[in-house]
């Protein structure tokens, strides 16, 4: 099923395992995506290691734009922008957000430049996901896909025109 404008505000909360499917069409629409997303983060309580999220998608297709979103709800106040140069950006989460009693950590990783999971060790990958404080979004996580946790929750994203980008998640 798709949502579309004000209906985003209104679909059902997610069940665990079972994909959303919704279209978005401006970054305001992205934004109440990500405050839907941080309502559920939230509900899951604290992990024993990080909670990893890859984000798949073209170039293009809303990744960074929904990260970006994602901090503004967390109340991160730093400009949030592609790590595609530098591979890896790391947020404090201000002790006032929604999810700070769970996060301290916004990790942004983006592997398309990474030739496989040894760069990505060159990170301090296993010290990054071993902290059960960290929210690591990882694009581009087929890459380095087997260094990610099985489990993980994935987002992917499609660009449909201009305006319009198909979000899915699991």
């Amino acid at each position: 099923m798709f949502y579309t404008g004000e209906e985003l505000v209104y679909y059902r909360e997610m069940k665990a395992h079972k994909e959303m499917n919704i279209q978005t069409r401006s970054l305001k629409e992205t934004h109440a995506l990500a405050e839907r997303f941080i309502t559920e983060l939230a509900k899951r309580g604290k992990h024993k290691r990080a909670l990893v999220v890859g984000l798949s998608g073209n170039l293009g297709s809303g990744k960074t734009a929904f990260t970006k979103e994602v901090a503004a709800v967390l109340g991160i106040k730093d400009t949030v922008q592609s790590p595609t140069f530098i591979l890896e950006r790391i947020y404090k989460i201000p002790e006032k957000s929604a999810l700070a009693s769970t996060f301290k950590h916004l990790v942004h990783i983006d592997a398309y430049r990474l030739e496989g999971v040894g760069e990505l060790a060159h990170l301090g990958w296993a010290e990054i996901v071993r902290d059960p404080e960290n929210l690591i979004f990882i694009e581009w996580p087929e890459r380095v896909a087997a260094a990610l946790p099985k489990g993980m929750m994935k987002i992917r994203f499609t660009f449909i025109n201009e305006h319009t980008r198909k979000i899915a998640w699991r």
